[in-house]
């Protein structure tokens, strides 16, 4: 299985990192940075099958595109973001961290807000006038 691959690559880039950070903190902070990207890199052909899988499910239950299409940007940008945080976390950047969450939030409520509007809609449709 890939996931004994990914936390095995971790493990040893995490020693490799305890070992060098007190001599060479730039050199142990590039070794998390490379194991994130890498780890990103391996996770990306599972969550590209998901999110086809997640389209043709939509196709077969005749939803409109838009709104899967929306939802799955939404949820790249969360992943993204996290992603984004985690690292400049580890590099000890914490408010830079909370910025890029909060990037990601309002990117996921500006991607939000047609999908709010048509659930608003359907059910004003259904609401005797």
């Amino acid at each position: 299985m890939v996931i004994f691959q990914v936390v095995s690559f971790a493990m040893i880039a995490s020693f490799i990192f305890i070992l060098l950070k007190d001599q060479h903190a730039s050199v142990a902070f590039v070794i998390v940075l490379f194991t994130g990207i890498v780890i990103f890199l391996v996770l990306i052909q599972p969550i590209a099958q998901v999110f086809g899988l997640l389209e043709y499910i939509a196709q077969k239950a005749d939803v409109n595109g838009m709104y899967v299409e929306t939802i799955l940007k939404i949820i790249g940008i969360a992943y993204i973001s996290e992603f984004g945080a985690q690292i400049t976390r580890d590099a000890g950047l914490s408010s830079v961290a909370s910025k890029i969450e909060l990037a990601g939030k309002v990117f996921i409520l500006v991607l939000a807000v047609p999908i709010l509007t048509a659930v608003i809609e359907t059910i004003l449709r259904f609401i005797p006038a």
